[in-house]
Order: C-alpha cells, then structure tokens, then sequence
C-alpha cells in the first residue's frame, strides 16, 4: 500500500472537483421530479407520463451502467468524467428547450446514457489516487457530494414556482457546462504506481468487456460481493421506498412531515456516517487489510436493531432516533464499496465491477419497491417489510466475512 506521504500532489484536489460532479450528477437528475405542477401545467401529461419520465432514465442509466464502467477501465478515467459532465449539462440545458412531452422524455433517455458513465469512473479515479490509507475516506466524501445533490433536487421544485420549470434546467446545465471546463484544465489521471510497487496486471491498460466480465464473474469473492449487493439492495429499498409511509400511517403524521423525517434525519446521519465510516476504515487498514470489509460487517450489523427499534415503537422520538443510527450506519456499506472492489478484484476491472453492481442495484430496486407494493396491497402490515429488510441486512454482514482480498501487490 502507498502511504500518505507517497499520494499524488492532486489526490484531495480530485476529491473536491469530483464532489462537485456528485452534487451536479444528482441534483440535475433529480430535480424534475420536484416540478411536477409546474411541468404539467407547461406540457400536458398524465401521471403515469410524469412517473414514466424518472422510469426511463432508471432503466438506461441502469443497463448501461456495466458498459459505462467498462469505458472507464478501457480509456481515461478523467476524459470519460469530463465527457460525462459535459454531455448530461447540455442535456440538462437542452431540457429547458422542450415543448412536447416526446421531446421531454428523449431528454430523460439521453440523460440516462450520460450520467451513467458518472459514478463508476469517478469512483476509481479516487481510487487509483487514494491507494493507501486514505482510500475509503476520499471515497466516502465523494459520495458525500452525490448525496448533497440528491438533497437539493427540491431546489428544482422551488425555482419552478418563481420562475417557471426550465429555469432550473437552463441554470444547472449552463453551471455543468462552466465546470466541465474547469475539469478539462484541473482534472487528470493519476499517475501509474513506482515501478517497483506496479503490479503485472496494473501494466497492461488495454481491456476487453468479454475479458474484464469473465475475470469478474470467474471470482468467488466478486460472485459474493455481487449476491450481498443485491441482497443488500432488497432490504435497503424496503426501507426507503416504504418508511414515509410507514411514518404517516403508524405516526399519524402528515405526508409533508412523515416524508421529511424519513429522509433528513436519514440523509444528515448518512453524510457523517460516510465520514466517520471512511477515517475508521483508513486507520484501521494500517494493521488489517480487510479494515474496509469489517467497518462495513459491523455497520450493518448495527443498523439492525436500529431499523426493529423504528419498526416496533410507538415513541416518534425513539423512531428518529433509530432511524439517525440506521442512517449512520447504512452509510458504511455505501462508502465502503469501491474499497473493497479494490481489495478483491483484478484492478483493471474495478470500474467494470462497480458498473454491473450499479446495474443490479437499479433492478434490485425497482423490483423491491414494486414488491412492496404488492405486499401492501395484500394487506401486509409495512412493518413487518422492515423486520425482513433488517433479516437481509444480517445476512449481509454474514456474506461479507467471506471475501477474500488478492495479493497485496495487486491492490
């Protein structure tokens, strides 16, 4: 491993420009869905049109989200993160110029083939700057970014209502297509390793698709990692997808209120849970290479009897709190992951790794939140998903202890 001393003069400089993507990458795909009255009353469209628009961009970001990583491993990291941000802003812009809901959703479908090329290619450049012991912390406070953004996608909503809907389009895009040319001047790959700490696979840069998903789904450590992550998806989108209206309901709150307890105290939690999650696993990973996959182990086995607390109370108070532990350590799996791809994988093929995880956790998603429904509707009590998501959670945990790291000379 590189220690600190040995990181790249732009290590924590890439961190601060990716952060910056993040936020851009989440608020921009986010926003619309914070303008429904306004665009409705623009360009005429049913609900289900409405719905349908953040379904769209799902399905492409998801599908290409294997191929958008394998972009990352084949080229430069750095040109595919300026290519991506350039291409969702004009996009982003290009939205604001709509007049038909045809146009709209082409807008929404190319944005998914965009964006998805975000995320996985941000993630190893940290990681190839980030070799040592500060590895899981620069990658929990890029992720930080991607959850801020996600946190201001209500900004849309509220420009909307004082300036109309393609004012938060014609904004942020004109602001991604600035800031990709501050990317195009600071941004860059990080440099290859000392010879003597380069491992033979890290030499050949060149990779093929068939290659890097054969090296991928020929690892039992990636077979694992790719069921827990999947695993982890179901209960985590239980969870999300159902606690606002498990909050009304079981609280009798009001939508406005059951929405904001159920993702602020959430969102807040999580963002220090990815810091804290990060410094935990860098100082640990001085004495124990499998830091990253224990920090991660104990966070999850944590977050459940946090989620049966939330699921069993009849005190709101007792529920925010619970809910502030989850948050705090959900996080840790989330933040967690790039690191341990590095730890287990082939390095060339850790961007293709994340991108076919990314994928899985999209359809996992869609398919959990569907199913929660259906139980819903068979009169199946939102609690008892809870319990199920917090079974999933310990089983995950469990899963993890069977990772195993390559050498260390190839991580």
């Amino acid at each position: 491993m590189i220690t600190d001393s040995k990181l790249p003069a732009r290590a924590w400089l890439i961190v601060g420009l990716l952060w910056v993507v993040g936020c851009l990458n989440y608020l921009d795909r986010v926003m619309i869905t914070t303008m429904r009255g306004s665009l409705k009353e623009a360009i005429p469209m049913t609900d289900a049109q409405f719905g349908l628009l953040t379904t769209a961009f799902l399905v492409v970001y998801a599908v290409l989200s294997p191929f958008a990583g394998y972009l990352a491993d084949r080229f430069n990291r750095s040109r595919v993160i300026i290519g991506s941000l350039f291409a969702w802003s004009l996009i982003t812009w290009l939205t604001a110029h709509a007049q038909t809901y045809e146009q709209l959703l082409a807008t929404r479908l190319l944005m998914g083939i965009s964006e998805a090329c975000f995320l996985p290619a941000s993630l190893a450049l940290v990681s190839d700057y980030h070799r040592g012991k500060t590895r899981s912390l620069a990658t929990g406070l890029v992720l930080g970014g991607v959850m801020v953004g996600g946190g201001m996608g209500g900004v849309g909503g509220w420009l909307a209502e004082r300036h109309g809907w393609s004012y938060s389009f014609n904004l942020f895009g004109l602001v991604g297509i600035a800031f990709s040319v501050v990317l195009l001047l600071l941004l860059r790959d990080a440099p290859p390793p000392d010879a003597a700490e380069l491992a033979p696979d890290v030499a050949k840069p060149r990779v093929r698709l068939g290659e890097a998903l054969r090296s991928l789904f020929g690892s039992g450590s990636f077979m694992v990692a790719f069921i827990y992550w999947g695993l982890l998806g179901v209960a985590a989108w239980m969870v999300i997808g159902w606690m606002p209206t498990y909050l009304q309901e079981h609280f009798h709150l009001g939508q406005g209120e059951a929405g904001l307890i159920a993702t602020v105290y959430v969102n807040a939690a999580s963002l220090l849970g990815l810091v804290v999650g990060g410094l935990w696993a860098d100082r640990w990973s001085r004495t124990q290479r499998r830091a990253c996959i224990f920090v991660t182990a104990i966070g999850l086995a944590l977050a459940v009897p946090a989620i049966v607390v939330v699921s069993t109370t009849n005190l709101l108070p007792v529920a925010i709190a619970g809910l502030v532990i989850y948050g705090l350590m959900i996080s840790f799996a989330s933040g967690e992951m790039m690191p341990i791809l590095c730890l287990i994988l082939d390095r060339r093929y850790i961007a293709t790794g994340f991108g076919v995880l990314n994928f899985f956790a999209c359809a996992v998603g869609g398919a959990t939140t569907y199913a929660g429904g259906a139980m819903r509707d068979a009169q199946i009590d939102v609690s008892r998903l809870f319990i199920m998501g917090a079974a999933g959670m310990l089983l995950c945990a469990g899963l993890l202890l069977f990772l195993r790291p390559r050498p260390a000379s190839a991580t």
